[in-house]
C-alpha cells in the first residue's frame, strides 16, 4: 500500500525542513532521528529533499533515519526532485544537463523511493527547466508513475510561468518552488506569485535568508536590508531571521519557506515568524531598501 492515497490534497507543513546541506551536518543516525523528531515537534512535517543533493548522497542519509525509525514516515511529507543530471565520481557525464524523458524520470523517482525507504513520494518537483522537454511525454510519465502509487502529487521548481503554465496544462501541478527572499525579489515582478494565486497553487520558496547573504553580506543592498530590518526586528521583538519568513509569509500567495540549517534554533525561528503579521509599511520598507528607491 502507498503511504498516502494519490487523490488526497497536498498538505504541506508552513514552513518545510530543507535537506540540501544534511551531508554538511555530520549527524550520526541517531542524532538525524532525533532531528528529524525535534522538527515534528515543531510543528515541521514536511522535508524537501532532491535526487542531487550532497552529491546524490543526501536522501539515503534522511532514508537511514526512516528506516531506524519506521513510525516517522506516517507523521511526515517527503518532498524531493529530479531532472537533472550532475557530474560527479559515480556519474561521469561529460557535461551537466537536464533531463526529464520518461526513463530518466521513472529512474530516480525509484531511486529516491530506495533512498528514503518509503513506498510513495507526497511531492515529486521537476528541479530545472529542460528545454528538450516534451509536455505531452512528461505528463503521461506523470499520469503512470501516480497510478502506480508512487507519486502523489506533482510540481516544478525555478520555471518561468510559461514553462509552468506549458507543463500544467497536460497535467495538474500543485506546487512551485521558487527563490524569495527580502535579498532576491524577482517573483514579485516576473509574474510567478500573480500565477500561483490565480491557480490557488501555494509555491514553496526557497533561500528565504537569500543564503545567508542577509548576516555576513557586505553588499550595498545587503547592508540597506539589514539596517531598514534590524529596528523593525527589535520594535517586533523577534531576530532577523525570523523578520525575513515573516516578510516571506506576507505575501498573499501563502508561501511555504523551506529552511536549510540543520541547528534547532534555525528551525525555531523559522516557525515563529508564523505567529508574525508585517503592516504594510513594514513590508513595504524592506522592499524599498532591497531595491534602492521607494515605490514609483
Amino acid at each position: 500500500m502507498p503511504d498516502q492515497l494519490a487523490s488526497a490534497p497536498l498538505a504541506l507543513s508552513p514552513i518545510v525542513a530543507g535537506l540540501w546541506r544534511l551531508t554538511e551536518w555530520k549527524l550520526d543516525v541517531p542524532a538525524r532521528v532525533r532531528w528529524i523528531e525535534q522538527a515534528l515537534e515543531l510543528g515541521i512535517t514536511s522535508f524537501d529533499h532532491a535526487d542531487i543533493y550532497g552529491d546524490y548522497r543526501a536522501e539515503a542519509l534522511f532514508g537511514e533515519a526512516l528506516r531506524t525509525a519506521p513510525a516517522l514516515r506516517q507523521r511526515m511529507q517527503l518532498v524531493s526532485k529530479c531532472g537533472i543530471r550532475l557530474r560527479s565520481a559515480q556519474r561521469p557525464y561529460r557535461v551537466n544537463h537536464y533531463d526529464t524523458s520518461a526513463a530518466y524520470v521513472r529512474t530516480q523517482v525509484e531511486q529516491s523511493l530506495r533512498n528514503l525507504h518509503t513506498e510513495q513520494l507526497d511531492l515529486l518537483l521537476i528541479h530545472r527547466p529542460d528545454y528538450l522537454m516534451d509536455a505531452a511525454a512528461l505528463a503521461e510519465t506523470f499520469a503512470a508513475l501516480t497510478r502506480e502509487g508512487k507519486v502523489a502529487h506533482w510540481g516544478v521548481s525555478n520555471h518561468s510561468t510559461s514553462q509552468f503554465a506549458l507543463l500544467h496544462q497536460q497535467h495538474p501541478l500543485t506546487t512551485h518552488q521558487i527563490e524569495l527572499s527580502v535579498l532576491m525579489m524577482n517573483a514579485l515582478d516576473d509574474g510567478t506569485l500573480d500565477q500561483a494565486q490565480a491557480l490557488g497553487l501555494r509555491p514553496m520558496v526557497w533561500s528565504p535568508l537569500g543564503g545567508g547573504r542577509l548576516f555576513n553580506g557586505d553588499d550595498a543592498q545587503a547592508v540597506r536590508v539589514g539596517e531598514a530590518m534590524t529596528p523593525i526586528a527589535a520594535r517586533l521583538g523577534i531576530s532577523l531571521a525570523t523578520l525575513a519568513y515573516a516578510w516571506i509569509l506576507r505575501h498573499p500567495s501563502r508561501p511555504h519557506p523551506i529552511t536549510g540549517s540543520g541547528r534547532l534554533e534555525g528551525l525555531r525561528e523559522a516557525v515563529a515568524a508564523l505567529d508574525v503579521t508585517l503592516d504594510a509599511e513594514d513590508w513595504y520598507a524592506i522592499w524599498t531598501a532591497s531595491k534602492g528607491h521607494p515605490v514609483p
